[in-house]
């Protein structure tokens, strides 16, 4: 009773969110459409109407990509769970493995790889055809599968350590396992952020130090006046991928480094550079990442708990297509099952996440003002807006569930009356 129960709560959950997402979208490229033949007058003399169009097409051609990875995710989630996929994946790796350790750790790596093997085409459909046809990619099919190599290489020299560490807090530690778990998680992000900038991303990206002295000069003052140490300025070779421009810090303690990817170095200009590291810095010295780390820390700790009781409740496999294994534990499947339901049942929440990231944007961008001149971060984004091709006029809507960031005319509204 309670596994049908529970297989239809799924099912409605499940059409409700892939019906709002498809409304969702549909609103968003009708009204980047309706919009397209003008820019906003506040960026009209900025923006060029070219630019402007070509942000629309870009808008209305990634929403209409999502669209079909939606489909196809939404039939392979059935295909695994409803449909017997993940029991047929269970008996097969029984079949080879036997019951423990090792048939646990294979059904994961399967699930993985499997799912993998799904996202590879649309990935690579992005990249070579999408990113290709607007002018954004520079990646070469030989880096693209080069990459992915590496990714698979560095998930398994990282990964199966953690999972293997996982599945036996699961398997021995008793009621509380998800909080030893969570334990462990939250000291692997931990190291993670220190790790990242100096030992993991020089796998993917060349970082050489900056050598402009007189922007150095001018980053170093404005660090020094907001009260900043990192262990170092760094640029990063964006370039051979994207023709999209960022900068961002990253580490934590220590380690905390500066990093501009050459593409934003080479469109903006000194002041406007400062004024956009002023926002970034904005986010560390009003304490965004640290609230940021502790809310991850604190839901992900909500979510093992709940793992910790569904783990144990036959409904929940059965009602997933999943017959639980009665002589051996059931914790691998266990992780992907709640891995795979999760944003069925958490994607109506996500302008909550939202409002927090804007109202850290706001922040971020006022306390930018106050240490450098409002008008270069004005100007900075707009012509970061027009290079990246991001749309003046999202759907508001759809923005609210979808974008971390204000939509441009409120955020560049907002700078000009400071």
């Amino acid at each position: 009773m309670y596994s049908l129960a529970f297989s239809v709560l799924f099912i409605g959950f499940l059409i409700l969110t892939v019906a709002l997402r498809f409304w969702l979208a549909s609103r968003h490229i009708r009204h980047v459409l309706a919009h397209r033949s003008a820019v906003p007058s506040q960026f009209a003399e900025k923006v060029s109407l070219a630019a402007h169009q070509k942000a629309a097409d870009y808008t209305v051609a990634k929403t209409k990509s999502g669209l079909l990875t939606l489909l196809v995710s939404t039939a392979v989630l059935i295909g695994f769970t409803l449909f017997g996929g993940l029991q047929w994946l269970s008996t097969t790796m029984v079949h080879f493995t036997g019951r423990g350790m090792g048939y646990q750790i294979a059904l994961l790596v399967a699930f993985v790889l499997i799912s993998g093997a799904i996202d590879l085409p649309f990935e690579y459909y992005r990249q070579f055809v999408l990113e290709q046809r607007f002018g954004f990619n520079k990646m070469t099919r030989g880096l693209f599968f080069a990459d992915m190599a590496k990714g698979i290489l560095l998930g398994a020299a990282i990964g199966l350590p953690l999972i293997w560490v996982i599945l036996t807090l699961m398997e021995k530690s008793g009621g509380l396992w998800w909080f030893y778990a969570w334990l462990v998680w939250s000291g692997f992000q931990l190291l993670m952020l220190v790790l990242y900038p100096s030992v993991i991303a020089p796998l993917f990206n060349k970082f050489t130090p900056l050598t402009d002295d007189s922007l150095r000069s001018r980053i170093e003052k404005l660090m020094q006046r907001v009260g900043f140490a990192s262990k170092g300025l760094f640029v990063m070779d964006g370039s051979k991928r994207s023709a999209h421009g960022n900068a961002y810090f990253s580490g934590f303690g220590a380690a905390k480094r500066i990093v501009f990817f050459d593409t934003l170095l080479a469109r903006l200009a000194p002041q406007e550079i400062e004024a956009v590291l002023a926002h970034e810095l904005g986010h560390f010295k009003l304490k965004h990442i640290v609230k940021r780390i502790a809310v991850m820390f604190g839901i992900s700790l909500a979510f093992l708990a709940l793992l910790g009781y569904l783990k144990t409740q036959v409904w929940f496999y059965t009602g997933l297509g999943v017959e639980p294994m009665l002589l051996a534990s059931n914790d691998a499947m266990a992780l992907i099952l709640f891995a795979l339901v999760l944003p069925v049942f958490t994607f109506l929440f996500s302008p909550l996440n939202s409002v927090t990231s804007r109202k850290h944007e706001f922040e971020a961008d006022a306390f930018a003002a106050k240490y450098t001149d409002a008008q270069d971060l004005v100007s900075a984004l707009v012509k970061l807006y027009e290079d990246n091709a991001s749309t003046l006029t999202p759907d508001p809507v759809h923005s609210a569930f979808y974008d971390s960031h204000p939509p441009a005319t409120v955020r560049i509204n907002k700078l000009l009356a400071s």
